[in-house]
């Protein structure tokens, strides 16, 4: 992209007040950017309000910096020769999907190899979740991801903790093929920053092959405001979504809202009753969300072809703790001490002490047959 016609899109999207709507309305009537400011104020008052027409004739202050900023951008590489784009509504990379949205994003970065577009995300699946799942969750995410790479499905999420960073994860280490994203993270910030930052080597994964993506102008911070708008293109790239295990309250379920709002399936994992990170994924089965319990729940429905023999998540007694908490090795439902010996790698005289510990501070139950059960706080 030339630097004329970048500066047009990046002073399109830094209007004060000239939101999604009001841009398409007014590239529908003049065209091009550039053709949009060199109109006189009385025509662009046609189009919309005279403060939005007073706004678009006076450029940004940053504009310039920005720029010549994003050139710079667009002139080096990501990890392992990935490329770096700039994408505009109504250039032939721009995937269609994103169209069929009510506010398709004006502008997208895209880090990624060059032979990766986004308009190849034919089969695709976002997978979303809780920032601080269970150890069966993330287990599920990683092994759902894993199984869907390698029936030839790309995974869309949003790079955040948990779920989604185990569902990236799983993507990669799928079978995949070059001419395919493996994985799409769309994340809520500019694109010259990782966030959350522990990520950092995950993303690096993601730009060697598959994209990340976003909306937003480079040097945009982790704003809670973008992440509702990020999801609404995590759920506008997918042919459906598939919630692993979130909060009433959780993000996730925005995502799902959108996506069927969008006209696409949404699918949910169900989980313990005594969990409350399965208490949102019960609340959309209820909703009329399909309950999936295999891979294949998904596939059937989507109408993709399936993997043979895909893999499948592995049962609670046999996933190991992630950050080797007893709290996040228990889940919700009852464990024996055997079990939760298996889980950590703690012997059992450890464990008897932190359980004890655990007991009297109202954390864990004592369950009859030996069982231990975690109890759900507040």
């Amino acid at each position: 992209m030339e630097r004329a016609e970048l500066a047009g899109w990046l002073r399109l999207t830094l209007t004060p007040g000239i939101g999604n709507t009001a841009a398409r309305k007014l590239l529908a009537a003049f065209g091009l950017p550039a053709e949009i400011f060199a109109q006189p104020a009385t025509t662009l008052r046609q189009v919309v309000t005279d403060v939005q027409a007073g706004a678009l004739l006076d450029a940004p202050t940053e504009l310039g910096a920005l720029v010549d900023r994003t050139l710079e951008w667009l002139g080096s590489n990501g990890p392992q020769g990935a490329t770096h784009r700039v994408i505009a509504l109504g250039d032939p990379a721009y995937p269609a999907s994103l169209l069929e949205m009510a506010d398709p994003p004006l502008v997208l970065y895209l880090i990624g190899p060059a032979p990766l577009e986004l308009a190849q995300l034919v089969r695709s699946i976002a997978m979303v979740g809780s920032r601080n799942p269970t150890a069966q969750g993330t287990s599920n995410a990683r092994a759902f991801a894993r199984a869907f790479g390698d029936a030839g499905i790309s995974v869309v999420s949003g790079l955040a903790l948990g779920i989604d960073g185990a569902a990236h994860e799983g993507a990669l280490d799928a079978a995949t093929d070059a001419l395919r994203p493996a994985t799409v993270a769309v994340v809520g910030t500019g694109l010259d920053r990782v966030y959350p930052a522990r990520h950092h080597a995950l993303a690096q994964r993601i730009a060697e092959r598959g994209l990340i993506v976003s909306e937003f102008p480079l040097g945009t911070p982790p704003l809670n405001q973008n992440f509702p708008r990020r999801n609404r293109i995590i759920a506008g790239l997918s042919r459906g979504t598939l919630v692993v295990e979130a909060a009433l309250q959780s993000g996730s379920l925005i995502t799902a809202r959108l996506a069927s709002e969008q006209g696409k399936e949404v699918f949910a994992i169900p989980g313990s009753i005594h969990s409350p990170q399965s208490r949102g994924c019960h609340a959309l089965i209820r909703q009329g969300a399909k309950l999936v319990e295999t891979v294949g729940d998904v596939l059937e429905e989507l109408r993709f072809d399936a993997a043979p023999s895909p893999a499948m998540p592995p049962r609670e007694e046999e996933s190991a703790c992630p950050d080797g908490g007893l709290l996040q090795a228990m889940g919700y439902d009852p464990a024996s001490l055997d079990a939760l010996c298996a889980r950590t790698g703690h012997t059992v005289a450890a464990l008897q002490a932190q359980l004890l510990e655990l007991e009297l501070a109202g954390h864990v139950a004592r369950m009859p047959g030996g069982l231990f059960q975690r109890v759900a706080q507040g």
